[in-house]
């Protein structure tokens, strides 16, 4: 059940990142990195439709399928057509399931209605560059004849009444005709979210202005912030553009699918107990981690690097079931204001994109990295190291713990050290069984979701 290293999916050099250039080594090639399959963890998380480096055919025939009963009756010939997404789908093992899935939006429209006028609109979280080192790569800008642009929350806004007061969307995104919301279900920023409106997010933290984006951020209590995207989404001004969603819908071992849904509700309501059921062990077991390093080894900023398909956040956040809607409704007296925290004592650096924030506790893989690092968090402790063999030693002796886990891309597996993989072979047990008897029904029962939904 303890393999040999998988190999994640490749890096390419980036502006963006630590260093810029990609690692001539990964965590995968050092002697001391294993794996384990999540179905070694826990059995009943479900084959894939598809995995990285696999052919996308798959992708878009069930794009086709979900999409042929969704009604587009009412997009005309004439009509301006945004089709929107997010940068975080591209982090999704090289994004090449999600870039299909954009396309064959994009194709159906097209022959369905007989639009022409069909944009793809690209949220960009921190810059307008990004878009750079994913339209393009991905054939995007070409498919689409040219007809993509970026946007970002600092953009001119556009007023949006709704029932709890006046927000403000990014006025590019909403202009036009009708929209169209392409996501993915992985659960990244489950402390935000709660798996409780999920697939509404996107309208607070895609296509919103930095002011509404930030009332979600920081202005409501934990569970409360969801009714701000939810009101977006069901203000007139929405109402009347919209035309329907689509989603990659996912598991950690893979992309399972898609569904889509003129009903925004109804869609995210069926992904929501998809996602409970899918990833709600994984999560757990990440609750129960001791203390570790974790070696950042993927695209994306740090909280947005995948292993066994979680993102790195559901691991800096864990010791709460964010899961459990009676989490506490306010936070606790004292606030860890450090991005990256939980269990995680130290990160090595091999490869992310640069971030405004950094554990207390860096040691950079090599001295190109190591620049960046100590230029950029100069209020942190970096230690640079000569390489990465090197990098993981000495995280190991200054935490003083052998246990390490890889964020390097992976999904159906995940790379860590040996002590990691032997603890988490002795936790999944307990884990599986306290979900499936105690936390699934109760996670569904609060969310008012049938059993039944859960096991599509």
């Amino acid at each position: 059940m303890i393999n040999p290293a998988v190999t994640p999916p490749p890096l390419a050099a980036s502006k963006f990142a630590y260093g810029r250039s990609a690692p001539a080594m990964r965590a995968a090639d050092l002697p001391e990195i294993c794996s384990i399959r999540v179905q070694d963890l826990f059995d009943d998380i479900p084959e894939p439709l598809h995995r990285h480096g696999e052919p996308v055919t798959p992708v878009r025939s069930a794009a086709r399928a979900a999409l042929a009963g969704v009604d587009m009756s009412m997009i005309k010939p004439d009509d301006s057509v945004n089709i929107l997404c997010s940068e975080h789908g591209f982090s999704m093992m090289g994004g090449h399931a999600y870039a299909e899935l954009l396309k064959t939006v994009r194709d159906e429209v097209v022959e369905r209605t007989g639009a022409t006028r069909v944009k793809l609109a690209l949220s960009s979280a921190a810059s307008k560059f990004e878009q750079k080192e994913m339209i393009p790569p991905h054939g995007l800008d070409k498919y689409f004849d040219d007809k993509t642009f970026v946007f970002g929350p600092y953009d001119p806004g556009i007023a949006i009444d709704t029932e709890i007061g006046r927000l403000y969307g990014v006025r590019k995104a909403y202009a036009a005709k009708w929209l169209i919301h392409v996501h993915y279900d992985d659960p990244r920023e489950t402390h935000f979210h709660h798996v409780n409106g999920r697939l509404l997010k996107s309208f607070t933290m895609s296509y919103a202005r930095m002011e509404t984006r930030s009332i979600f951020h920081t202005n409501f209590p934990t569970r409360s912030a969801n009714i701000v995207p939810r009101a977006i989404y069901e203000s007139p001004y929405i109402r009347e553009r919209w035309a329907f969603a689509a989603v990659l819908s996912t598991s950690p071992t893979g992309i399972m699918g898609v569904d889509a849904d003129n009903d925004l509700i109804a869609l995210d309501r069926r992904i929501g107990a998809l996602m409970l059921r899918r990833y709600g062990k994984m999560l757990h077991l990440f609750n129960n981690f001791e203390p570790c390093f974790a070696i950042a080894d993927d695209t994306r900023w740090l909280p947005y690097q995948h292993a066994g398909g979680l993102t790195a956040c559901a691991l800096y956040e864990s010791g709460h079931d964010h899961l459990d809607l009676d989490f506490p409704p306010h936070p606790p007296t004292h606030v860890d204001k450090s991005s990256i925290k939980g269990p995680v004592k130290a990160v090595v650096m091999n490869f992310a994109w640069k971030f405004t924030a950094a554990h207390d506790l860096t040691i950079a893989a090599n001295p190109g990295v190591g620049k960046d690092v100590l230029r950029i968090h100069k209020d942190k402790r970096v230690v640079v190291a000569e390489d990465l063999g090197d990098a993981v030693r000495i995280a190991a002796d200054l935490t003083g713990t052998d246990k390490g886990i890889v964020f390097d891309g992976s999904y159906g597996a995940i790379n860590m050290t040996r002590p990691m993989a032997e603890y988490l072979l002795s936790k999944a047990p307990d884990v599986s069984r306290e979900v499936d008897e105690e936390l699934m029904p109760k996670w569904l029962k609060q969310r008012n979701l049938p059993p039944a939904l859960a096991t599509r």
